[in-house]
């Protein structure tokens, strides 16, 4: 891919003329505007049902100050931090009294030494507690389940639907009977999936350890109606995973939930629970921060590179988006770090001092077992757009995660890459793939600083 892109950006033939284009067919017979990798929704809206439930239980709950209340746990659970391991924990602590025991040899003459010793423990103790963060578990009754739905329902489903949109897409063919999602919460998977291919879904089970949260999300499936019949057949909620690990599931979902598990070994083991349970796409989805994306990245590297001792499924896994390559995630070998992340605009649930739109930021990881059966045409490629896509006069600027593990700053324009390409450009946005086609040009030269600009790495 690097190759293609300084083929692509720096090199151009001596004379001024436009260079002849290869012809690879990656539209499909689709207008610009609707590529194949333009797996973006417009600005998504909850189900009918689902909305007209919520606002019954919300207005039935009468929770004094929900507006307010709901705010302040979206800003809770968007600054959430992963709880601090014990080994670090135990490493800062050691360090933290080396550093003092240095400077109280340097300072004290004579001095009683388990008085010292008990006052530099304290002082540890003190530090430790002031800065290490204090990860707590969130427990949900009837009362904060409403508040929870105030403030996520419609920012999760938004980011679940958009995510899931990534597979109804590039895999059309895929019709999955059964579905599993761990920690289910108000049971918004079930609906976006629901939405995305129908009673195609014969079994949905729900797990979540929270009974009122389960209790919550069933209310919202008959309407705030409890004699009703629930709008989505085969749903089934339970507290625990399903045992069997012979047990799979077409597509498994969990989202919001990796940030729910205390530690490193809690996350790693759910993970590797759930890809078992997986027949065909495991889907994992967190906020868009840096917690989340690393929370995914670890996901990702412990499926890709751990092997299993006991193999009930021997099909690998692969990334399916929105990586396109299996390699280290080039965000996290920059400083400062910032998250992989992407955006899905949202009509809220209508409460006080609520805009008319919002955005939903978040990260995903999708994993499957199969290959594609598509095969990608020889001199094409896919590189998935990681910022906004800037367009101007002529020449459209994207941020591309490419299949060699590099991120590059694409300039796009008709005369470089192609009429085809540069349309597909400028109608992508941010979270499509692009495509990128081979250029080979013969005796060619490169030229100076006109060009280098439009080669840089991110």
């Amino acid at each position: 891919m690097a190759v293609i892109e300084r083929s692509i950006f720096t090199v151009e033939s001596v004379s001024s003329a436009a260079q002849p284009h290869p012809k690879v067919d990656f539209l499909k017979g689709e207008p610009h505007r609707k590529h194949p990798g333009v797996t973006n929704l417009k600005t998504v809206r909850l189900p009918d049902d689902l909305q007209l439930a919520a606002q019954s239980i919300i207005h039935r709950a009468q929770v004094s100050q929900l507006a307010e209340r709901s705010q302040k746990l979206t800003n809770f659970l968007w600054s959430r931090k992963r709880a601090v391991e014990d080994l670090v924990l135990r490493q800062k602590a050691v360090s933290l009294e080396k550093e003092l025991w240095e400077k109280a040899m340097q300072n004290i003459g004579d001095f009683d030494e388990q008085v010292l010793e008990d006052r530099i423990r304290k002082k540890v103790l003190s530090e430790l507690r002031r800065t290490t963060y204090r990860w707590t578990p969130l427990k949900y009754d009837e009362e904060l389940g409403v508040v929870y739905m105030a403030a996520r329902l419609a920012g999760g489903y938004a980011a679940v639907r958009r995510a899931l949109n990534e597979i109804k897409k590039r895999d059309p063919s895929f019709s999955p009977q059964s579905l599993l999602d761990f920690g289910s919460g108000l049971g918004t998977v079930a609906w976006a999936s629901h939405s995305c291919w129908g009673d195609t879904l014969k079994e949905m089970v729900c797990v979540d350890s929270s009974a009122p949260m389960n209790v919550l999300a069933e209310r919202l499936l008959k309407g705030d109606d409890e004699r009703a019949e629930p709008h989505i057949k085969q749903v089934y909620f339970r507290q625990f995973l399903p045992v069997s690990p012979k047990v799979q599931f077409d597509l498994v979902v969990a989202a919001f939930t990796l940030s729910e598990l205390p530690n490193v070994n809690d996350r790693e083991e759910a993970v590797t629970t759930l890809w078992r349970k997986t027949n065909s796409y495991l889907l994992l989805v967190e906020n868009g921060t840096k917690e989340g994306h690393q929370m995914l990245m670890e996901a990702r590297d412990s499926l890709l590179k751990k092997q299993e001792k006991v193999l009930h499924d021997p099909r690998p896994a692969s990334v399916f988006a929105p990586c396109s390559h299996e390699m280290m995630c080039p965000k996290l070998a920059q400083e400062p770090v910032t998250p992989c992340n992407f955006q899905q605009r949202y009509h809220p649930l209508p409460l006080p001092g609520r805009h008319e739109c919002q955005t939903e930021k978040f990260s995903y990881l999708i994993l499957s077992r199969t290959k594609p059966t598509e095969t990608v045409p020889e001199g094409l490629d896919w590189g998935r757009l990681i910022a906004p896509v800037l367009r101007r006069t002529r020449h459209v600027h994207c941020h591309v995660c490419c299949s060699d593990g590099q991120l590059q700053h694409m300039v796009v324009t008709a005369r470089k890459h192609s009429r085809d390409v540069y349309r597909c450009a400028r109608n992508s946005d941010w979270g499509d793939q692009l495509p990128v086609v081979q250029i080979v040009e013969e005796e060619a030269e490169v030229h100076g600083d006109s060009d280098s600009d439009e080669n840089n790495h991110i």
